[in-house]
């Protein structure tokens, strides 16, 4: 891939002393617009004694309660704007799928932001108004599709909304307009990976570059959607109530995510104690907002896993850095006092023989303690027909997965292609403790 360029060169080099220095001015007037304008949050920083005095750097961040996902639930849906409706152009939100959905709002300047973050992230990866952009993300309430697309009509992409679902056209329109970059959540280009490389389309294919969000990417599933597709994988990060993609993202290098300090600052908190932990040690990303007008947030728990380190990278930029997600505090299994992660166990399926990359975790209760079971597709369907060849691919399955959890779990394997394929972000775990 040659060198990319920057979007905002004179940000993204900033010395650490100067991003310092701007976080402090923007956390304080962030926090006096939240007292000004968001009674509820306000109410919650009064609780605990606090004052706008009280927060002058990002260092007294520690003293503030946490915003977290329930404060969304109980003021649905409008209730932690700090601007009144007329000045909101667009709302977006989550999906809802254990609840009422959370909505978020946007100013104008907010929509600005947001283009000038996907802009960045997209040129650290080298897209230029040369290319040509699929999304293949869901268009709605989910932030993916809309998020990146202005992104890219802000740097001059040519870009082809064509939103998830039908995979047959979508490999159509791969080939009759020749996309360059493709935008999708990981499980749903992996999907269409395995259609092109069923159907021998590689080569007739113009794709460079994926730039893939919305869920958890692991290096064996990036591979295998490189080796399908032959393309360079990226990935980006983000969520609806902080903005939605644009919070942080890989560059060329591919050796971390960027986060957009001069618009974010993050931490690292053990999950348990709420405790920040110093860079380097993994833990709970917790995101304040530093230049939002509709939402401002003090502290949000991401629920996401991963750890910071400060080292510049060899790109030349200088934010901080966030590890790939290892996986979500909230979506952990504790399997016989094990601690679980469904990023664990797809680093160990893919790519071993005879095994496809879609799985589906079964969680079952039995007397007192919780069993894990594991449903792996086969890739192909004759191997059904060999009692003992199914014996040694379980088995082997099985002994990888002991030395990686340090536990042992049933592992049942299924015909190819009976494992639901999503389009959105994947639902690997399936809770029948119920």
């Amino acid at each position: 891939m040659n060198k990319p360029q920057m979007w905002q060169p004179e940000i993204e080099t900033l010395s650490r002393a100067e991003i310092n220095e701007l976080q402090n001015e923007r956390l304080r007037e962030t926090v006096s617009h939240i007292f000004k304008n968001a009674p509820i949050q306000r109410a919650k920083l009064e609780a605990a004694s606090l004052t706008p005095g009280d927060i002058q750097t990002t260092d007294d961040l520690v003293k503030v309660p946490f915003t977290v996902k329930n404060d969304f639930r109980d003021s649905y849906p409008f209730g932690m704007f700090a601007v009144p409706q007329r000045e909101i152009v667009r709302l977006q939100g989550t999906s809802g799928t254990t609840g009422k959905p959370t909505i978020a709002g946007y100013t104008r300047r907010d929509m600005v932001t947001w283009a000038d973050l996907i802009a960045r992230l997209a040129t650290a990866v080298g897209v230029t108004d040369e290319d040509i952009a699929q999304i293949s993300f869901g268009y709605g309430l989910f932030t993916g599709g809309f998020g990146l697309h202005q992104g890219m009509e802000r740097i001059g992409v040519t870009v082809l909304p064509m939103s998830s679902g039908n995979t047959e056209r979508q490999l159509m329109m791969m080939q009759d307009i020749g996309t360059t970059v493709l935008i999708a959540t990981p499980s749903y280009a992996l999907y269409i990976s395995e259609m092109a490389h069923e159907a021998g389309i590689k080569d007739k294919l113009k794709l460079r570059v994926g730039l893939f969000g919305g869920e958890g990417c692991t290096p064996e599933m990036r591979a295998k959607i490189e080796e399908n597709l032959g393309i360079t994988a990226t990935n980006n990060y983000g969520m609806c109530e902080l903005i939605g993609p644009g919070l942080s993202g890989e560059c060329f290098e591919r050796d971390g995510l960027h986060i957009a300090e001069d618009h974010f600052f993050p931490e690292i908190i053990d999950p348990d104690t709420g405790k920040r932990l110093p860079y380097g040690q993994q833990g709970e990303l917790v995101v304040t907002t530093l230049t939002k007008e509709g939402l401002p947030l003090l502290r949000y728990r991401t629920r996401d896993i991963t750890c910071l380190y400060t080292e510049p990278c060899t790109c030349g930029r200088t934010h901080i850095r966030m590890a790939p997600t290892r996986g979500r505090s909230d979506d952990m299994l504790i399997i016989k006092g094990v601690n679980v992660f469904p990023s664990q166990i797809e680093s160990v399926l893919i790519g071993m023989p005879h095994i496809g990359p879609h799985y589906l975790l079964l969680v079952r209760r039995e007397g007192v303690s919780d069993t894990l079971e594991i449903k792996v597709e086969l890739t192909d369907s004759s191997v059904l027909e060999k009692y003992s060849e199914l014996e040694k691919i379980q088995q082997r399955i099985k002994d990888k997965l002991r030395v990686i959890l340090g536990l042992n779990v049933k592992v049942s394997l299924v015909a190819p292609k009976t494992i639901e394929r999503f389009q959105g972000k994947a639902k690997r775990v399936v809770d029948l403790r119920s």
